[in-house]
Order: structure tokens, then C-alpha cells, then sequence
């Protein structure tokens, strides 16, 4: 596993509550804060820490350690001067990466202006790749990196016979081969050699732009 990380949050509603649970049980830390009694209440039983404190109060931050962290994520509901405070005093208080989630496109350009490091909107997100896989055949995954980065399965037709290196897909395409299954296979060979020489039926899972991976055809 790679090194522990210790992560801030502030905010346990849903969005903190569920991102705190998650980054935990991959084996870091996260130290919860929140001014509602009943959502630190809900989070304390798995969370390394939790405190009841207002993330817009910078000493309150200070106090439980925020200042020795070196990533937070920072999730205040709907409230967007909540939010930009918060922001201010992490960043005085030195944190090096903040991840916000965001509530509107104002918000957004807001936080951009302070300098922020992540600007996160998880509804946009997921409707996004509820609309590509929906609209899409073989597509896996959408990743929200700001570039419209999707990643997709091909079945080898016409490609048969030709290895990774003949077929030149990144030099051609602007594509990535990140994963490869044999016709017969179950589980992906990631990082596959470019000397694999492809049969009828293989699957090659790839990555890229959306519009470089959507139009690449076995061709």
C-alpha cells in the first residue's frame, strides 16, 4: 500500500460523510469536523477523528489540528460564504491542497480566484457518466480531469494479427492502451506489452479525450 495519508474534512453531510467513509476504509485517516452534533454523531464510530466545531472559525481549526494537515476537503452544503471562509482559513493556516466541493458556477470562479486546487461538483459528475455510458456501447468510465477523459472497451475485429507497436494507436489516435483481455481470458492484463500480437475477440480497454476514444473504430 502506498504511505498513510491524513485528510481534513469539513462538512459531514452527505457528500463529507460518504467521501470520509470511503478514503478510511482504503486505509488512510480522516479527521471530520462539522457544527451539527448529529452528523459528527453519525461519523465518529469509523473516523479516525471527529470534532464538533465551526470550519468558518479559523481558531477553531487550529485547535483540532487543521494546520498540520496537508490536504482538505471542504463540503458546506449549500452555503457558498460558509465555504469561502473556510477556504481562507485553510489557507492561512497553510494547508497545501484544498479540494472544494462547489454549489454553482459562481462558486466555482470564486474559488478558482482564490487559488483552490480541486473544484468538485459531484451532481454534475455523475449525471455525466450516467449520459455517457448510457450513450455510449463499451464505454467504462468517464473521469472528470477537466479534459473530458473517458475510457472505453474495443473488440478487436480488423486489428487481428497486428501487435500494440504496428497498430501505433497513441501516435495515430492520441489514445492510451491501458488494459488488454485475450478472447478466453477473464481478468485484464494491465499495461500491456506493445508487442501483443491481437486475435478476433480480444478487448483492448482505452483511454483518452472523449471525442479521440469515441471516434477510434477497429479499422
Amino acid at each position: 500500500m502506498a504511505n498513510k495519508i491524513e485528510v481534513g474534512v469539513v462538512g459531514l453531510g452527505k457528500f463529507g460523510q460518504a467521501f470520509a467513509r470511503a478514503f478510511q476504509e482504503k486505509g488512510h485517516t480522516v479527521v471530520g469536523v462539522d457544527r451539527s452534533e448529529s452528523n459528527v454523531r453519525r461519523v465518529q464510530s469509523y473516523l479516525y477523528q471527529t470534532f464538533q466545531a465551526d470550519g468558518t472559525d479559523k481558531g477553531a481549526l487550529e485547535q483540532v489540528g487543521f494546520k498540520e494537515l496537508d490536504q482538505v476537503v471542504v463540503s458546506t452544503g449549500k452555503s457558498m460564504e460558509a465555504s469561502i471562509l473556510v477556504v481562507l482559513n485553510l489557507q492561512e493556516l497553510g494547508v497545501k491542497k484544498i479540494w472544494v466541493k462547489a454549489v454553482s458556477e459562481e462558486h466555482e470562479k470564486v474559488l478558482k480566484r482564490l487559488g483552490v486546487h480541486f473544484v468538485v461538483f459531484p451532481e454534475r459528475f455523475v449525471a455525466q457518466q450516467i449520459a455517457h455510458r448510457m450513450a455510449v456501447p463499451g464505454l467504462l468510465d468517464y473521469l472528470g480531469l477537466g479534459e473530458d477523459v473517458v475510457v472505453r472497451e474495443v473488440e478487436v475485429d480488423q486489428w487481428q494479427g497486428k501487435s500494440l507497436r504496428q497498430l501505433d494507436l497513441t501516435n495515430r489516435f492520441n489514445v492510451q492502451v491501458v488494459a488488454f483481455r485475450a478472447k478466453e481470458q477473464e481478468g485484464l492484463s494491465f499495461v500491456p506489452r506493445a508487442d501483443v500480437v491481437l486475435t478476433r475477440g480480444d478487448t483492448l480497454v482505452i483511454l483518452g479525450k472523449g471525442d479521440d476514444v469515441l471516434e477510434l473504430a477497429d479499422s
